[in-house]
């Protein structure tokens, strides 16, 4: 997928149906002149549901059609026959899909599991017939009820990716190649900062024909937890990661400084960041020479001793497995 076609940002206009009319009707038949009130109720209008649908892993398919409206629903009719209820609208998401209210901001819903259905809003009711309010006063009603029209609704779908790894670091940290060189996935790889600027997905092979899905996060700069650059835009992307696989290049000059700086962005925007588990990755590891490489792995055992860390390079391939042996097993610790 094309960094052009994900799309995690939409605003839809809603409609549901109206109600269909109650009818008022008095049965008339051979020999039977004066039958009494017979109409029948009107359908409900159709509903506006929302549901998960594996297939899809972005909001692209809404970029060109914002606008959704239920069918109506029919009328009532003689023999107390119910009019046809109205066509529903099912509209699908990706798994990670929050609905908001557009007006209010208000949370109407999270999509997380498969085969979820919401109901955004309902159609109307439909009108009684006038069979309903015959009485031994009132025995033949000439009246019936109208339907309940449907109603409107302004919603914001926000899509936070669903993957079993997210890649987090600052820009330019080789989150891009590496998940290129994991996967079939081809991101947008260059040598100036924020080269990506939409997540991408991809899935890893592992042994035994098994496979995780793993995130490349678009970069976070310091003080993204307060809005700056596209901070928010970013790092609601990693909320809902199993993994957090924090990426930093071996040419940073404190590399336990660079990690507390991300950590600490992560922690002001979400507290609960805090309880995943995470890995730290020295990348570009293929500009170090041997002796240099001794000399980062004691400090990375110094700094990361309880944290699972490894040292890695997307250029020459080396530490990749070890990675993802990493991943896979933290995948599959049970937690308390």
């Amino acid at each position: 997928m094309t960094e052009a076609n994900f799309v995690d940002y939409v605003k839809l206009n809603l409609k549901s149906g109206k109600g269909g009319k109650g009818s008022v009707h008095l049965h008339r038949e051979k020999y039977i002149t004066k039958g009494g009130p017979d109409g029948g109720d009107g359908g409900r209008g159709g509903h506006i549901i929302v549901r998960a649908n594996l297939n899809l892993w972005t909001l692209y398919s809404f970029k060109f059609t914002r606008h959704y409206a239920a069918g109506h629903g029919g009328d009532g009719s003689k023999n107390r026959s119910s009019g046809a209820q109205g066509e529903d609208v099912y509209i699908d998401v990706p798994l990670g899909t929050v609905v908001k209210s557009s007006e209010t901001e208000t949370v109407l819903c999270e999509i997380v599991e498969k085969d979820q259905e919401f109901v955004l809003l309902e159609g109307g009711k439909g009108g009684l017939g006038n069979w309903n309010f015959k009485s031994s006063t009132n025995q033949t009603p000439r009246y019936a009820q109208p339907g309940i029209s449907g109603l409107d609704l302004q919603i914001t779908l926000e899509l936070k990716v669903l993957a079993d790894v997210g890649l987090v670091g600052f820009p330019n940290a080789g989150k891009s190649s590496l998940l290129a060189s994991l996967t079939a996935a081809k991101p947008k790889i260059a040598d100036y900062e924020f080269t990506t600027l939409k997540p991408n997905l991809g899935i890893v092979p592992y042994r035994d024909f098994q496979s995780f899905v793993m995130a490349d996060i678009p970069g976070i700069i310091e003080g993204a937890a307060e809005g700056k650059g596209l901070g928010h835009y970013f790092l609601r992307h990693i909320e809902r990661n199993s993994i957090l696989l924090f990426m930093i290049p071996s040419d940073t000059p404190d590399v336990k400084k660079a990690f507390d700086i991300l950590m600490a962005e992560l922690k002001n925007y979400n507290p609960e960041m805090m309880d995943k588990d995470y890995v730290v990755a020295l990348s570009k590891c293929d500009l170090l020479d041997d002796e240099l490489k001794a000399e980062y792995a004691e400090e990375m055992n110094k700094n990361f001793g309880k944290i699972p860390h490894c040292m890695i390079s997307a250029v020459d391939q080396s530490g990749l497995l070890n990675l993802k042996d990493i991943i896979w097993k933290i995948l599959n610790t049970p937690h308390e």
